[in-house]
């Protein structure tokens, strides 16, 4: 699994400070991965990072929220990238193609980036901790929910979807994905090119305009 951590560089950084800080955001996100957010402290992620001491954390993120930040931004622009890699090519005007393709390719992401998948649900789940990082919840809720549903909504004022709530239909999807994020949990054997086309095939019929249905 490649994480995306270019996008943690900081000006100013030398190489050893922005090695070390990628390190620490890679401890922990397994840290979460593995033992959940509760779990999760400066402590364990020392030792799967194998720093010296956790002061090393604190200089580079100077508290548990600065650390939060830099993970779920590492985590969200590698789901970002991911899913626009696999969708390149595609005509942006095209709503039901690209549809398609962030349901089949949010499904790819599931095995690809099983990490990346488990920190994500813990950050929902914990999003009001206080000692975390205020935006968590809006920034989880835009990477689940956001992007789907202003495509939903332009597709509609377009003519390319029919009538229905699109924060409904937005959630529904992202819900959708999690079932098989939970099915592929349970069993690895999961086929999950199968899941993801036969729910992409199940929200095109489920947006499409009347005449279509």
């Amino acid at each position: 699994m490649q994480v995306n951590f270019d996008t943690q560089a900081e000006l100013g950084l030398s190489v050893t400070e922005a090695t070390t800080r990628a390190q620490i955001i890679g401890a922990t996100i397994a840290t979460i991965a593995d033992l959940g957010y509760r779990r999760t402290t400066f402590s364990k992620i020392k030792e799967r990072a194998g720093l010296s001491s956790t002061r090393m954390i604190s200089y580079h993120f100077t508290n548990k929220a600065g650390l939060m930040q830099a993970v779920l931004s590492t985590v969200s622009e590698t789901k970002a990238m991911f899913l626009q890699q696999r969708s390149a090519g595609l005509d942006p005007g095209d709503r039901p193609g690209n549809l398609r393709a962030h349901v089949e390719t949010s499904v790819a992401f599931l095995r690809d980036y099983p990490e990346c998948v488990r920190v994500l649900v813990e950050f929902a789940a914990n999003a009001d901790d206080a000692d975390g990082w205020a935006m968590t919840s809006v920034l989880v809720t835009e990477l689940r929910v956001g992007a789907v549903h202003r495509q939903l909504k332009q597709g509609q004022a377009e003519g390319a979807f029919g009538e229905f709530a699109p924060e409904v239909m937005a959630m529904s999807i992202a819900q959708a994905i999690d079932g098989v994020a939970a099915a592929y949990s349970a069993d690895p054997a999961t086929d999950l090119d199968r899941y993801g086309r036969e729910l992409a095939d199940l929200f095109e019929r489920a947006t499409a305009p009347s005449e279509k249905n």
